[in-house]
């Protein structure tokens, strides 16, 4: 219930007339799922509806639909079951990993998709299955797996003004129970060549100074802390006046990320007043040469100088993301990570301010320009993350990081196609091993998926998606960082 757009997709169903949506989630120990709102089990719903943001979540999907007793495969389901569907910016990016499941999957952002679709669902839903999935497909941006279509093309919002995005349901038992989350702008327009988001949520739309104000005004008797939520929100051209705004009705303040070159003093003085106590940066790489060929165009000087300011403006906690593993990296690029935190501990001194670094592999993603790179070889990925915790300041300094063997798989579930699936389906424990054991077993190459260096020229699992951003302009864009054979 962190995630902002299960609330969005919660509340536009809810809003229309004929339509009921109700939520479930995984249980841990294999409870069967049932709905929180009614405590009715998957199967006595019309439709299930999954939101995919993470490649791991596709464990999570198989393990929901067993544990419902709905047959895993679309295949294998007539009327009589609920109709699947599924959307996401995994699934956007790739959806062959999960096809095989779903009866249906919305490729783009819902609030242009279900518009469409929900009508039809009304009148046409207790039809042959075959049939309704036949009138699915001539909806834009209706993927089905079962029938062969034309590359089906991403839809997105074209104003963002007719969907308003805010925390719907408030408890304290997730992640951000504190704060009253608003969606500030989508997208974003920085062009890292590694990032998902520039693919799938663009082009970047920004939402009023006026229409937040308003949104956060309603939400201050709930909560007094507003989040601001979107991949570069302090990059919003009304930035100084949503900040005012906050702070005119008295709102503590709270982003999700920002910007190294964008951290200006006056921001800061803003954030500081509106009682920010953890902000959250990416330098990505250790050294300038890495960052310019992922596209983050960002020197030493400017990391240092933004840890230090926002220090002095007494912000206690700073979160550094760095990516281990991306394309060129060598063992100095790594030491220029413990470098660079090394001269931010000396130049904070004795300010209070801690710094957390979250420290992920690089992962190749579907439509991006590195999708054709490979990921770095585990053995490599875990001397380098165990030279980091040894040479990283014993104090003041605390790393978290994620599991290169993981890492992997996402990997794999990121490049991979429908036979991917078929190792899904056959996993009984959904642990690491179990896949392993299993992708064995079901001769998926997973060092091809994972590892391998892909021919700018040869066909993608993914091309089925037209995402806007053509593999020839991707390609170029992977030309420009000097990676391209």
């Amino acid at each position: 219930m962190s995630n902002l757009g299960i609330h969005a997709i919660y509340s536009l169903l809810n809003r229309q007339p004929h339509v009921v949506c109700e939520r479930v989630f995984l249980e841990n120990g294999g409870i069967l799922p049932q709905s929180v709102e009614s405590g009715r089990p998957l199967t006595d719903f019309a439709v299930i509806a999954f939101s995919v943001s993470y490649e791991l979540d596709y464990f999570n999907v198989v393990q929901v639909l067993k544990a419902a007793g709905i047959p895993l495969y679309s295949a294998e389901r007539d009327e009589k079951y609920p109709l699947i569907i599924a959307g996401g910016p995994c699934l956007t990016a790739n959806p062959l990993p999960l096809a095989p499941f779903f009866d249906a999957i919305g490729i783009g952002e819902a609030e242009a998709i279900l518009p469409a679709v929900l009508p039809l669902l009304s009148e046409s839903i207790s039809e042959p299955r075959n049939r309704l999935l036949q009138k699915l497909a001539t909806l834009p941006g209706i993927y089905i797996p079962r029938m062969a279509q034309a590359p089906v093309t991403r839809q997105w919002a074209r104003t963002l003004a007719d969907f308003p995005v805010h925390s719907i349901v408030l408890t304290t038992d997730t992640e951000l129970g504190d704060m009253y989350l608003i969606e500030a702008e989508r997208g974003c327009g920085w062009g890292c060549r590694f990032c998902l988001v520039n693919q799938t949520f663009s082009p970047v739309r920004f939402r009023t100074a006026e229409s937040i104000i308003d949104q956060a005004r309603e939400g201050l008797p709930f909560r007094r802390h507003i989040g601001l939520v979107g991949p570069a929100v302090a990059t919003h051209p009304q930035i100084e006046t949503i900040l005012d705004g906050l702070l005119e009705i008295g709102a503590s303040i709270g982003i999700s990320s920002l910007r190294i070159n964008t951290l200006t003093d006056e921001l800061l003085t803003k954030l500081a007043r509106g009682r920010m106590q953890t902000i959250t940066l990416a330098p990505e790489a250790g050294s300038p040469r890495l960052r310019r060929v992922i596209n983050k165009n960002i020197t030493d000087e400017m990391i240092l100088s933004a840890i230090v300011r926002a220090a002095e403006h007494g912000i206690r906690q700073i979160k550094l993301y760095f990516m281990l593993g991306l394309p060129t990296e060598t063992d100095e690029d790594v030491t220029g990570i413990v470098d660079l935190i090394t001269q931010a501990q000396e130049q904070l001194g004795k300010s209070g301010t801690r710094l957390t670094l979250n420290v992920a592999p690089f992962v190749p993603k579907a439509n991006t320009p590195f999708q054709w790179l490979p990921m770095e070889s585990i053995e490599t990925l875990e001397r380098r993350l165990s030279s980091l915790k040894d040479r990283l300041p014993k104090s003041g300094v605390r790393l978290k990081s994620e599991s290169p063997a993981w890492s992997e798989v996402q990997a794999a579930l990121s490049r991979g196609d429908a036979s991917v699936a078929e190792v899904l389906a056959e996993m009984k424990e959904m642990t690491l091993a179990d896949w392993r054991q299993t992708a064995e077993k079901q001769q998926l190459d997973v060092d091809y998926y994972a590892h391998g260096k892909w021919e700018t020229t040869q066909k993608l699992p993914w091309d089925i998606v037209a995402a806007g951003t053509g593999a020839e302009k991707l390609a170029t864009e992977l030309k420009v960082s000097g990676l391209a054979d």
